[in-house]
């Protein structure tokens, strides 16, 4: 099963590559897919993982198919052959 993951602004620069293809076994959650990503680049593993909780943090917006994943199943959505995951970061100000 392949899954496109973009990588948009900050990420981009981390990854080195504005998208990944990840070959994957079967559906997984976003929980997984986040996990697979940060495994083949390691340098994202600050970015998208709490490290005290050690869960995908939220400071990164996670779209699957231009839909934030708050209005699917959030972490635990269902990811089919062919989905687009775009990884966005949060930029906090004030």
């Amino acid at each position: 099963m392949a899954i496109i993951v973009k990588v948009i602004g900050a990420l981009r620069h981390v990854s080195g590559a504005s998208e990944l293809s990840l070959n994957c076994k079967g559906n997984i959650s976003i929980r997984e897919l986040m996990r697979q990503v940060t495994e083949k680049v390691p340098a994202l593993t600050r970015s998208l993982i709490d490290q005290q909780l050690e869960e995908p943090t939220p400071n990164v917006l996670i779209l699957v198919n231009g839909r934030e994943i708050s209005v699917l199943n959030g972490l635990e959505t269902t990811l089919q052959n062919g989905d687009e995951v775009v990884l966005v970061p949060v930029v906090h100000g004030g």
